[in-house]
């Protein structure tokens, strides 16, 4: 039973951005793409700035009268506030208005629920709107807060707003139980993979970077792909072969957003597990985005609600074919891919990820001592830029002697023609 709260593609809307205390472009940008991602027809759109919420209206009532207005001249179905509303408020909209109001949150549940495409995805979208719902039944029953009667409607003595409230609890608690089960099968699979010594590698980042364009990419799965927000809900997971390393497990998740509803995260607790249990991230970025910064930010606040924060990180940035850019990989101070500049849809930069994934996940170090000809000075570069050189010396030939530490995977790439 998935709620769809904007269930008639192309609803006349009317759309409200309201600052606090101030409007930011890219959001209002952002608000206004997910709501044409609902199947909404935008006629009309209203801002304004506040130090505080309204108690009543959210706006305050000179604005919500400027908004009555607008509904009435372009005859809106709908209006979406891109903050969230408390039931209360969304009542007293409703009532002013003579409309339907829907606040950011229900916006991106609705998007969820047209997205979701297994029965998984359809659980969790679901609990997230009946957890949403919850809270709101009231606005709906406000005529039936009385005792039932007539003929057959004689019941135990309950109104109908709390039978309503009993039967969304009950239906809250059969999916939850479901879910569980969905949890525990998740729980073997990953056991059965750590017995196997499987890594498990997975992509994040922030909603339409191109996750799943990469995904594909990198495993030659299939998976749906399309230029809009939220095009993945559903995890999927793929095996692939590293060399030198041997089988990996990369897992493609939901993209997040800012202010991702809390209803979603507890819903999507099963699906993010992959992303809790994972032994490297891969945190896709759009490196064109001219707000790639912030978008970075929510999703390492997304990770550190879910505790997935202190799991290894390397930054992808994708995209780089519409910047004119060269594939490359940025290494920390240790010797460690921090970030890879790549492009999913050309593959140019592919193989520096494939690089850097395995020189995070080869635990194994080699130290041992080296002896470099003049002539492999490019060597000897390649393990500056890696950070492995402990100490080196030359002798009065010009031999160069290295005391290395760096990844297993590391020494088979460069050595492995070395006696």
């Amino acid at each position: 039973m998935i709620l769809n709260q904007v269930s008639n593609s192309g609803e006349i809307t009317l759309l409200v951005h309201v600052g606090l205390p101030r409007l930011d472009d890219k959001e209002v940008e952002e608000f206004r793409i997910l709501a044409i991602s609902a199947g909404a027809k935008v006629v009309g759109e209203i801002t304004t700035n506040r130090p505080a919420p309204d108690a009543k209206y959210f706006v305050g009532s000179g604005k919500a009268q400027e908004i009555c207005l607008a509904v009435q001249v372009h005859h809106a179905e709908l209006v979406l506030v891109n903050q969230d509303l408390s039931p209360a408020q969304e009542r007293n909209l409703e009532q002013l208005l003579k409309c339907r109001v829907l606040d950011r949150t229900g916006l991106i549940l609705d998007i969820f629920a047209q997205r979701a495409r297994t029965f998984e995805g359809k659980l969790q979208v679901e609990l997230a709107q009946l957890s949403h719902l919850a809270t709101r039944l009231v606005r709906g029953w406000t005529h039936l807060e009385r005792q039932k009667g007539g003929i057959g409607l004689r019941g135990p003595g309950e109104t109908q707003l709390e039978t309503d409230r009993r039967l969304l609890r009950n239906r809250i608690k059969t999916i939850k139980q479901r879910l569980e089960k969905v949890k525990k099968q998740r729980e073997q699979s990953r056991r059965s993979r750590q017995r196997n010594e499987i890594p498990t590698v997975s992509l994040v980042g922030y909603t339409n970077a191109g996750k799943s364009t990469l995904f594909n990419s990198l495993t030659n799965a299939e998976v749906y792909v399309a230029n809009q927000l939220f095009a993945t809900l559903d995890p999927t997971l793929r095996r692939i072969k590293l060399p030198h390393l041997g089988n990996i497990i990369v897992a493609d998740t939901v993209g997040f957003i800012r202010h991702l509803p809390h209803d979603l995260i507890e819903a999507f607790h099963a699906t993010l597990e992959e992303t809790q249990q994972a032994n490297l991230l891969l945190h896709v970025i759009d490196a064109g985005d001219e707000r790639r910064t912030e978008n970075i930010a929510a999703v390492n606040s997304v990770l550190a609600q879910i505790k997935a924060c202190a799991i290894p990180q390397i930054e992808v940035f994708n995209k780089i074919d519409l910047l004119q850019q060269v594939p490359r990989i940025d290494y920390d101070e240790q010797g460690l891919p921090r970030r890879v500049w790549l492009s999913a849809v050309t593959k140019q930069g592919l193989d520096l990820l494939v690089k850097a994934i395995a020189q995070h996940l080869d635990k194994e170090r080699v130290l041992c001592c080296i002896k470099l000809l003049p002539e492999e000075a490019p060597v000897r570069s390649q393990l500056h830029h890696l950070h492995a050189i402990v100490s080196e010396w030359f002798d009065e030939v010009g031999h160069c002697f290295l005391e290395v530490n760096l990844s297993q995977f590391d020494f088979i790439t460069l050595f492995a023609s070395k006696k």
